[in-house]
């Protein structure tokens, strides 16, 4: 690829916003390699799709010959990200960033090129730094400007506290730009404000600035809201064949076309196509087992995609229970327990407004039977089969 428009065309895929624009197409006409920069915080252990949005654009660099620097963010874990938060998030032990940021290095190379990554952790230099370094970098940046983000805005004049540790967040991340000397930074759209932040910290410190490149935050599989462990629409890297594959044949056909944007490496033009034949009467269900089997392929093999469809048609379209259906029991208080509270304890939903959600939606099966009354009590004593959408199944006895 050697056309500048084409490679912008390229890189361009999935974003949100390109800040700026030209700055970028004047770094790639000069065609040395770009030092391309991502943040990770270690707030939990494992990764899912909605974190590969960002990943998937690392690696589109890489293909392009340019090098790729994964920052895991020890040192900004343990101050907690106040990005979307209406209150203080507590902070993350040091133990806990050690342990989590270990896990990261072995999922992310299985969509990036060892070769092209650089692994970096912020500490290394914000422990140099020092407190008297740290407060020379609180100098360069004014309260008023911090307050002109989004958040932090609604929190001050919601007469909601705003602890002063927080402010430090996008310093660091904006310092962490100038350490690493990035010519380019990727982030959610939730991350723009920081990444502007580390732009303007560069000029402070005779850098030319950085291009920022934001990427859109993906939606679970619920289709609602941000893809997310805690709310149980997530799709992992490390789950098995057989659960990545029936979670994305679980999405609407229309969140199909989001999810092949932002996570499929097939070329715009085939899904162009795809979508056609869609709206020319093709069955959606044909090309949601291509994402499907690129997914799996991508984070297992080529083989076991193939054979996670497979399990797909015989167990969900011939109408076959699994084969490993958890078995458990649940403690009943007063005799019984709502469905809500069974689906959840049970793990087939993250939440109990999942659950809720799920059941008026019409997802929820006991025995076989659509269950449409979301207030229902299981009984003491009652063992059913339950069936959350289309792959997640339990045998569970109230006791």
């Amino acid at each position: 690829m050697t056309d500048i428009k084409e490679k912008l065309q390229y890189l361009s895929r999935g974003t949100e916003e390109i800040l700026l624009e030209g700055d970028l197409v004047e770094r790639l006409k000069t065609g040395k390699p770009l030092r391309v920069k991502a943040g990770f915080d270690p707030t939990a252990p494992d990764l899912h799709l909605g974190h590969t949005v960002l990943i998937n654009k690392l690696h589109h660099f890489q293909q392009l010959g340019h090098e790729v620097l994964f920052l895991i963010g020890d040192f900004t874990g343990m101050i907690g990200d106040p990005t979307g938060k209406n209150s203080t998030r507590p902070p993350l032990t040091r133990d806990d960033v050690i342990e989590n940021a270990r896990t990261y290095e072995s999922q992310i190379y299985k969509i990036l090129d060892p070769e092209r990554t650089l692994v970096m952790f912020n500490s290394s230099w914000m422990n140099e730094l020092g407190s008297t370094g740290l407060i020379q970098l609180a100098a360069k940046y004014t309260v008023a400007r911090m307050l002109e983000r989004d958040d932090f805005h609604k929190r001050y004049t919601g007469g909601q506290p705003i602890a002063i540790h927080e402010f430090l967040y996008p310093l660091v991340q904006g310092y962490d730009s100038v350490a690493m000397k990035a010519d380019i930074e990727l982030g959610g759209t939730d991350q723009k404000f920081n990444m502007l932040v580390g732009r303007e910290l560069q000029k402070n410190y005779g850098q030319k600035p950085q291009v920022v490149m934001t990427v859109p935050i993906l939606e679970g599989i619920d289709g609602v809201n941000k893809m997310s462990k805690s709310l149980g629409n997530y799709i992992g890297i490390n789950e098995s064949p057989d659960e990545q594959f029936g979670k994305i044949m679980s999405i609407t056909d229309d969140l199909m076309w989001r999810y092949f944007e932002l996570l499929s490496f097939q070329p715009m033009d085939r899904i162009q196509k795809w979508k056609k034949d869609v709206a020319q009467g093709a069955n959606p269900r044909d090309i949601k087992f291509e994402l499907g089997k690129e997914i799996v392929a991508r984070f297992h093999s080529s083989a076991q995609a193939q054979h996670a469809q497979e399990n797909f048609v015989a167990r969900f379209q011939q109408g076959e229970m699994p084969e490993d259906m958890l078995e458990l029991e649940i403690p009943a208080q007063a005799g019984s327990l709502p469905i809500a509270n069974l689906l959840k304890q049970a793990g087939l939903t993250g939440t109990t407004s999942e659950a809720l959600r799920m059941i008026k939606q019409g997802a929820v099966r006991i025995d076989g039977e659509r269950l449409v009354e979301p207030k229902t009590e299981i009984r003491a004593g009652a063992a059913h089969v339950y069936q959350v959408g289309k792959r997640r199944f339990a045998k569970v006895t109230v006791v």
